[in-house]
């Protein structure tokens, strides 16, 4: 398929799925509403659902991108930003804010959850300094995460009381229920500066599926490419689980879903993986909020629900072409 009627369509997709956002939940908004004089609904458009929808295409684009740049960068179609231990760090950050500091303000798990982040991206630099094989970074990513994972639940395990217990797994969920434009402000900077930074790598991803040896001969500065990989992913997926807890499967489902129609060159799929991220997201929180009951559905839950038969199709077509 060409770049640009797959860019062109992703883009209108976005943009009626950020309309829908707006509209969509228990209190159905219709468009035309909008502009009536003192209608109490435009509240909801406004403040609530505003805010969700603007950080629903800046955290769905990051995981999107960085799964994109992670599967090229380790050539290995099942990496996505948890492998790396940015996603567990981040969220270790925030439940020891909840739970240690008692934090209630956005401000200060949102200031934890990136310490976090970052303190991992900077450790991940240093385990990986000394060699430039994708390898390595997958231990290292591998160790961080097992780590931050073995911390997390030794910090709900001694949480003085249920209710504590109850915040912490709500908030590893992951959701985008009642953010407000304090945490999009927060977010979003960060988010786009890690986007950048992985949008800057696609060069060096096509040079590597010829392998590291041949992209050193190149004139690849293999360090340089791994700076930039680790730099994108830990600002922009560090910022979006600051923000709204652990959401998986964007950054492996969407990468699969748009090779075939974007060919096998890693760099051709960065730019139409950070939209296809947006829509799977804004599509994804929308349902969540139409879903019977009285509450939502987590966001993260509907990822997995999402994502586990995604994989298992795959596991079935990758054993059908191996029986052929």
């Amino acid at each position: 398929m060409k770049r640009a009627p797959l860019l062109i369509g992703l883009s209108a997709l976005v943009a009626l799925l950020f309309l829908a956002s707006l509209m969509a939940g228990k209190v159905w908004v219709p468009l035309g509403s909008w502009w009536l004089e003192g209608d109490p609904r435009w509240l909801i458009v406004s403040e609530l659902r505003l805010p969700r929808a603007l950080l629903g295409v800046g955290i769905g684009a990051a995981l999107g991108l960085s799964g994109a740049v992670l599967q090229g960068y380790l050539r290995n179609p099942l990496a996505d930003p948890a492998v790396v231990g940015i996603s567990s760090s981040g969220a270790l950050g925030a439940v020891a804010a909840i739970l240690l500091l008692s934090a209630t303000s956005p401000l200060l798990v949102f200031a934890c959850a990136m310490a976090a982040a970052c303190g991992a991206m900077l450790l991940l630099a240093a385990l990986a300094w000394h060699t430039h094989s994708a390898v390595a970074f997958i231990l290292a990513g591998t160790v961080l995460a097992s780590i931050a994972g073995a911390l997390t639940s030794f910090l709900i395990s001694i949480a003085p009381n249920p209710w504590a217990t109850a915040e912490i797994i709500d908030w590893i969920m992951g959701s985008l229920t009642d953010r407000s434009f304090d945490e999009a402000t927060l977010a979003l900077p960060f988010i786009a500066i890690g986007c950048g930074l992985l949008l800057c790598t696609g060069r060096a991803l096509d040079a590597l599926t010829l392998g590291e040896d041949a992209a050193r001969t190149m004139g690849l500065n293999l360090r340089q490419t791994q700076m930039l990989v680790v730099l994108g992913t830990g600002l922009s997926v560090g910022a979006s689980v600051a923000v709204t807890g652990v959401v998986g499967f964007v950054g492996l489902i969407v990468p699969h879903l748009l090779r075939p129609l974007v060919g096998a060159r890693p760099s051709a799929l960065l730019v139409p993986s950070a939209l296809g991220g947006a829509v799977l997201v804004l599509a994804a929180d929308s349902l969540v909020r139409l879903a019977p009951g009285a509450s939502e559905i987590r966001l993260g839950v509907a990822m997995a629900l999402i994502g586990t038969p995604f994989f298992f199709a795959l596991l079935l077509r990758m054993r059908r072409s191996a029986w052929i």
